[in-house]
């Protein structure tokens, strides 16, 4: 009788490199989650020890983030297992790890929420919905406006200060990079010489993305936004993830059409923060908040 065979498979969990988080990037993109296509460099400045990948005999099959923004705060996302690999563990064990990483942290994430009740098990709490449209761009021709500026052209440091009193926590070297993408546009809004608003949109696998959207009032939000139309353009798809909860939001999606595609859960570990959602009229990324 021929003996038999056992092999034993190791299977090791470890921080991503730099270029590994692009096969993340590639996952998240056969997911359908449709990352942009120059995210890596300002995800990976966020948290370099926080992109985690899990290998099987050396190959990579299941992939996590778990980016610390500082020791109170951090976001999970990129939660993903090959298809021929799910449902055997693996990704519970590299969901273990990242949870182990973000200890000390209140942790995020937007899950689907067909997953929500496994995440509750895992201690998070509901905190509230984020809906993701989908529109047209325009080619409407727009007037020049002079509360507009590129955000190149807007002092670094006011638009640190303005993001963190929306987003509650520092992300300037994700900022830097961020605001900097090829094929895109990041434009704010001053009054009085005061930053009131800024957005960004991003040449994505499929059309555009919104994120963030940040402003103090509707009326400033839209002209940001349509201002981003306009770069899109009336051929290109755009798109833009709102918090349910504001619902001048929402109303400003629906004023352009924009039909909803699918939703997420934002829950957390712990305490739920008071960002001042009224203000979010588009989320940065679902992948890192």
């Amino acid at each position: 009788m021929a003996k038999s065979i056992i092999s034993i498979m190791e299977y090791v969990v470890r921080p991503a490199t730099r270029k590994e988080l692009e096969v993340m990037i590639e996952w998240a993109a056969k997911e359908g989650w449709n990352p942009g296509l120059h995210d890596g460099d300002a995800l990976y400045s966020i948290d370099n020890k926080g992109f985690l990948l899990g290998f099987l005999d050396g190959k990579p099959i299941a992939s996590i983030s778990a980016v610390a923004y500082n020791d109170n705060f951090g976001f999970i996302g990129f939660y993903i297992a090959k298809p021929e690999h799910r449902s055997k563990g693996y990704g519970y064990k590299i969901w273990n790890a990242a949870m182990k990483y973000l200890s000390t942290q209140n942790v995020a994430l937007d899950g689907v929420v067909a997953q929500q009740e496994n995440y509750k098990k895992s201690g998070f709490k509901l905190a509230h919905r984020h809906i993701r449209y989908e529109g047209h761009g325009s080619d409407e021709k727009l007037k020049e406006d002079l509360h507009l500026k590129p955000l190149s052209k807007i002092d670094i440091n006011s638009i640190y200060k303005y993001d963190k009193k929306i987003f509650l926590f520092d992300r300037k070297s994700f900022l830097n990079l961020w605001i900097q993408q090829p094929a895109s546009l990041a434009i704010g809004y001053i009054r009085d010489k005061k930053l009131m608003g800024y957005g960004m949109v991003r040449k994505c696998r499929s059309g555009y993305k919104v994120g963030p959207l940040f402003a103090d009032s509707k009326e400033i939000a839209k002209t940001l936004f349509e201002r981003m139309r306009a770069f899109v353009g009336k051929d290109g798809l755009i798109y833009l993830d709102v918090p349910e909860p504001n619902k001048k939001a929402m109303a400003l999606a629906k004023e352009y059409n924009m039909k909803p595609m699918f939703e997420t859960a934002r829950m957390y570990t712990k305490e739920i923060p008071k960002a001042p959602l009224h203000k979010v009229f588009g989320v940065t990324t679902f992948e890192v908040g």
